[in-house]
């Protein structure tokens, strides 16, 4: 049984990764993102694997392993937020060097790694972002991703070819939303993006696959 800080995110969002909790209560306003396969039960409703909530003043139960953000609604002034945050954390392309970050307003926090998972922040500060479409991700072997929207509203996208004129779903996330996982069965994406309705701030999960 754990509760341990992650400072990813720090000074703007503090992270608790909650791992073997029968009972964890939930101070404030925050968001849950479950990283594993066991439910956790809210109200006894069940929140599942790479599912993610709001959850405001009360006890989760049966927590496996989860990431817990918080203060992530303690911004009125959105834009000011932006702006502390692009003197924190820098460029993606700078981090990457990934040719579709070239020229891309998104700006990235370190990765924190514990074990098969995997996490960070980012900024992306342009509508729209125009990041690039992928079907494989930066740094590493197969990855089982999730995207959870933290502040503002963004959305994912998934193609059928690498052109824009292709696409065919989209998922619209607000804060404490994260979309429907894209991989298949051999871990395998189409093509697709994360992109923004109004300037935002997203956290990427990864866990090994």
């Amino acid at each position: 049984m754990s509760v341990m800080p992650l400072d990813f995110a720090e000074p703007f969002f503090p992270v608790k990764y909650i791992v073997d909790e029968k009972e964890y209560f939930v101070n404030g306003k925050c968001i849950v993102l479950n990283v594993s396969e066991e439910p956790i039960l809210i109200n006894n409703r069940p929140l599942k694997f790479f599912q993610s909530v709001v959850v405001v003043n009360t006890s989760i139960f049966n927590v496996k392993r989860c990431i817990v953000v918080e203060k992530f609604a303690d911004y009125p002034d959105e834009e000011a937020l932006f702006e502390e945050v692009k003197k924190v954390w820098p460029l993606a392309y700078d981090v990457t060097h990934e040719e579709r970050h070239r020229g891309v307003a998104l700006w990235r926090s370190p990765k924190v790694k514990i074990g098969d998972l995997a996490v960070n922040m980012c900024f992306a500060g342009s509508v729209p972002l125009n990041v690039g479409l992928h079907k494989t991700h930066w740094g590493g072997p197969p990855i089982k991703e999730v995207h959870t929207q933290i502040v503002g509203i963004g959305k994912m996208q998934q193609y059928y070819d690498r052109d824009l004129n292709t696409l065919y779903r989209e998922e619209y996330m607000a804060p404490g939303s994260s979309h429907i996982p894209m991989y298949d069965e051999n871990c395998e994406y189409p093509w697709h993006q994360y992109e923004t309705v109004t300037k935002g701030i997203f956290m990427a999960t990864e866990i090994l696959f």
